[in-house]
């Protein structure tokens, strides 16, 4: 399970690309623990297609991308888990895990 942290300020975004195995039943799921309103995660429009926008080959991985915003006003953190898991089997381990520990800046005022 890879860890990586990043730091936002309000209304910033992060792309983070995953690795699908879709072919073989995964999906990637998340859930955001912490201040679970300093951040929103969407999969971006048009994730899963190949190279030049053409359908993956059978059984090829499939890279996925998420969008990752932060929320104003800023000074919180989020953790964003997002877990490969085969829906069919809820009781069965993640094939693969990641983590996005997101600090979200508190905006200084400048002169």
């Amino acid at each position: 399970m890879e860890v990586r942290s990043i730091v936002l300020g309000p209304d910033e975004s992060y792309e983070l690309r995953l690795t699908g195995r879709g072919a073989r039943g995964y999906v990637w799921t998340w859930q955001v623990t912490g201040d679970a309103d300093a951040v929103t995660v969407t999969e971006a429009p048009g994730a899963g297609a190949g190279a030049g926008g053409a359908a993956p080959l059978p059984g090829a991985p499939v890279e996925r991308t998420y969008a990752v915003r932060a929320r104003p006003p800023g000074g919180s953190r989020a953790r964003i888990r997002f877990a490969q898991v085969r829906p069919p089997y809820p009781d069965e381990a993640p094939y693969d895990e990641f983590v996005l520990d997101v600090e979200v800046a508190a905006v200084t005022g400048g002169s």
